[in-house]
């Protein structure tokens, strides 16, 4: 059996209107920590997500260090994690790390 690529994680942070600020500053926690790339604000649900997020772009050799921070350091919001090995419905069905509450995906968008 050939075991996937993991080309980097995706560590989603979720947010409601109320939470943008804190879900910002564990961002910049993030990026300024361990120098990870930090996306957009999707302030509404986009693609999968149920709320509104921000992707985190971790390479694999950080990836350790980054979920076990994050583990303690979360600020009391949920973020979802994944592989990203270029099949996306596994990526985000069974490659995947709950910090917080699990919330239910939009699996629909990979048909």
């Amino acid at each position: 059996m050939t075991e996937p690529t993991i080309q980097d994680f995706h560590a989603h942070i979720y947010f409601d209107p109320a939470e943008v600020e804190r879900s910002k500053a564990l961002a910049k926690a993030v990026q300024d920590k361990f120098g990870v790339a930090v996306g957009h604000f999707h302030l509404a649900p986009v693609g999968p997500h149920p709320r509104g997020s921000v992707q985190m772009t971790v390479p694999p050799d950080l990836f350790g260090r980054v979920a076990t921070w994050l583990a303690v350091n979360r600020a009391g919001l949920t973020i979802f994690a994944h592989a990203s090995t270029g099949d996306d419905r596994q990526d985000h069905t069974h490659n995947v790390v709950w910090f917080g509450p699990s919330e239910a995906l939009d699996l629909s968008i990979f048909g």
